[in-house]
């Protein structure tokens, strides 16, 4: 049984989510030590036992350990089950975070799959579900599955209460990706959604790009949540449709926090971006490392490799055999999976 520790390098609940889907697609069993251990609340949380939960379901697994608070957690997975799953995180706990656990998993099922899940679709900290819907979803078509995702109703932190689907229909394997170009950018999308809140807010917020990034009128929107949410939130959105992949930025209005300090979370991210000229932003390829070790091969360049995404690669590689270079420093990095260093030269 493979040992993983929780503490290592970033040290957060993605090293659990992480070797979850892993055990899902591998079956191979593992157990995982101080989860969360340099944590302010160490241990699992209550999202983090939703996505155990999420798992012990979609692959028929046996489990100990899964309490609140747990340091450990011994995971046996079976075998993996298509078919329709609700799943309720309660609070604000993210939604996108469990898809991340279960989706790999359900790719290259033996049939296909219904996610529905309650809880937080839009949360600092987690993919909201735009960016997953616009940006990674669409890249893992390309690979093969297709995967739907529908919003019902957003859900805002801390109220949370929002719901969102995701059907999935598989293929029998993943195909590899090679994403070492962004290509022409074809078009620019800021919206500055409001819930429960006043509107001047994400006018404030869209002055800072109009002035910062130079994007016309035309480019920006803004969206009045509509009563469905059940409390009040403020995110800001900024795509980037290229010929070759969409990438979106974000940020997160918070109590305290001025509308134009979201605003500079969201545009910074995006103007390094572009500098960088990469197509891949470092929130995406932290999302594609997995797909791309299952395929077995493909590339992408991106922006440096944060302690998130090389924490991953260590879980991953615990877990599989294929072969992941990193080449080249600073904002510009080639991940390269299996033959395809070699095959790209």
């Amino acid at each position: 049984m493979l040992t993983i520790d929780g503490s290592q390098g970033e040290g957060g609940g993605q090293i659990l989510r992480t070797a979850l889907a892993l055990s899902l697609v591998t079956g191979a069993p593992f157990r995982i030590e101080k989860i969360r251990a340099r944590r302010a609340r160490p241990g699992l949380l209550r999202q983090h036992l939703t996505a155990v939960s999420a798992a012990v379901a979609v692959g028929g697994a046996e489990v100990e350990g899964a309490t609140l608070g747990s340091p450990s957690l011994v995971f046996r997975p079976g075998a993996v089950k298509p078919g329709e799953y609700r799943f309720a995180i309660g609070t604000a706990g993210s939604t996108g975070l469990v898809v991340q656990t279960v989706l790999p998993a359900l790719l290259t099922a033996a049939g296909p799959s219904t996610l529905t899940l309650e809880g937080g679709t839009h949360n600092p900290g987690a993919p909201p579900f735009d960016f997953l819907a616009r940006a990674f979803l669409p890249l893992v078509e390309r690979m093969g599955p297709r995967v739907e995702a529908v919003l019902d109703r957003p859900g805002f932190y801390p109220a949370g209460g929002g719901q969102c689907a995701f059907r999935v229909m598989p293929a029998a394997r993943l195909a590899p990706l090679d994403l070492r170009e962004r290509g022409a950018i074809r078009r620019r999308r800021a919206r500055a959604l409001v819930a429960r809140l006043p509107r001047q807010i994400a006018d404030r917020e869209l002055a800072v790009v109009r002035a910062r990034l130079g994007w016309s009128e035309e480019e920006l929107e803004v969206v009045v949540v509509d009563g469905s949410a059940r409390g009040p939130g403020n995110v800001l959105l900024l795509e980037v449709e290229s010929e070759h992949v969409t990438e979106l930025f974000s940020g997160f209005g918070q109590v305290g926090v001025r509308a134009e300090a979201v605003a500079e979370q969201a545009v910074e991210q995006a103007r390094r971006y572009l500098a960088a000229g990469v197509p891949v932003g470092p929130h995406l390829a932290d999302q594609l490392l997995v797909p791309l070790a299952l395929a077995g091969g493909g590339a992408f360049r991106t922006i440096g490799l944060s302690s998130h995404s090389r924490t991953n690669l260590d879980v991953i590689r615990a877990f599989l055999s294929t072969r992941i270079a990193v080449i080249g420093a600073g904002d510009d990095v080639l991940l390269a999976f299996g033959g395809a260093a070699a095959a790209g030269s």
